[in-house]
This record gives structure tokens, sequence and C-alpha cells, in this order.
């Protein structure tokens, strides 16, 4: 059994950066591929950004070019790098993992979930 584990969130202000870590651990956790996924009060989960084990990303268009995310050589640690941070970009973000490795923004295609962890960019 794949888990995931959350750390990085915190409070910033706007244009700060954070980044986000995400530990996997469990049986062939390094053949999963890897996402983030956000979701803020009121609002649905989505997806922001994902990884394969063949190094392939992807990116929900809104935020490519300000969020990067990687992922360790040994394909169980899962980062997400946050520039230039928006009050919109307030949520808690959980990291995803999915068991057929593939590379998808939605949620249904995960499997394992983190707990999530918050980050408030403040004004």
């Amino acid at each position: 059994q794949v888990q995931l584990a959350e750390s990085g969130g915190g409070s910033v202000r706007t244009g700060g950066s954070l980044t986000l870590a995400c530990a996997a651990s469990g049986y062939a956790a390094n053949t999963y591929s890897m996402g983030w996924f956000r979701q803020a009060p009121g609002k649905e989960r989505e997806g922001v950004a994902a990884v394969n084990t063949g190094g392939r990303t992807i990116y929900t268009a809104p935020l490519k070019g300000r969020f990067t995310i990687s992922r360790d050589n040994a394909k169980t640690t899962l980062y997400l790098q946050m520039n230039s941070l928006k009050p919109d970009d307030t949520a808690t973000y959980y990291c995803a993992a999915s068991r057929d490795n593939r590379l998808s923004l939605l949620r249904n295609d995960y499997n394992v979930w983190g707990q999530g962890t918050q980050v408030t960019v403040s004004s």
C-alpha cells in the first residue's frame, strides 16, 4: 500500500514562493505517476500538475510558468515549486499517485491521496 505525506505548506505574501514536497512510501511507489491537486474553500478539487515515471509533465494551463513539478531520481519524492503566488492560489494542496502511471489531471485517475497541506497567500 503506497502512502503519501505532504509538507511545505504555509503562509506567504503575494509574490512570494513556496515549495511543497510529497514523500511516497510503500511497495512499488516509484512505479506510480504522481500529481498535485488543490482545493480552495467552496470549490472543486482541481488538478495542478503531474509527472509520470518517464519524467513527462503536464500542467493546468493557467499555472504553467509559475508552478514547476519535479520528482527526485528515486521517484519517491515529488515537489511543486510555486512562484509569484497570488491570493487565488490559497488552497489545500494534495499529492496524489496513480498506480497505472497515467499522466493526468483528472481526480479519478489517481488511486492514492495524501492528507493535504495548506497554502495561504495574503495580499
